[in-house]
């Protein structure tokens, strides 16, 4: 997964907007990038209104419909930090926003790396305090080897 999270899909101090702006902050990004076509992006909202993204512990990754993977150009992750957090709903505030798009098979794999390094709240915390792109992908390739 390193080589799908660059520091240039890492979006620090984002200041706190709703939901939808979140989504389509990543989702931009994703496109921006080279990573996904721009019909990606409605698939995002689509999974949101389906079933939220929201997985916990401050964490929310938005990724799209399954129908929407054929705009899906290379796999790749954007994750924008919100110290002061997004409103995701029924109580739930997302201090990262973790979009993601995975070519075929490798959908799940980034997904579940993702929500194993999540997971653990120490690694949440160091990820809503970075500083640096750098150091967002140093917690990232530290929790994936564990």
């Amino acid at each position: 997964m390193n080589n799908t999270l660059q520091e240039s899909n890492i979006i620090l101090n984002v200041a706190s907007e709703d939901k939808q702006s979140a989504i389509r902050r990543v989702g931009n990004k994703l496109v921006e990038n080279g990573y996904v076509e721009a019909p990606y992006v409605e698939g995002m909202f689509a999974r949101e209104e389906s079933m939220t993204t929201y997985i916990g512990n401050g964490v929310a990754i938005p990724h799209s419909m399954p129908e929407y993977v054929q705009h899906i150009v290379k796999s790749g992750i954007v994750l924008a930090q919100y110290p002061d957090g997004v409103d995701f709903g029924n109580g739930n505030v997302a201090y990262l926003v973790i979009g993601i798009a995975g070519k075929g098979e490798e959908h799940m794999e980034v997904l579940s790396s993702i929500a194993i390094v999540c997971s653990e709240q120490e690694n949440v915390d160091k990820l809503v305090h970075a500083t640096t792109a750098s150091e967002v992908i140093e917690v990232i390739s530290q929790g994936e080897s564990l």
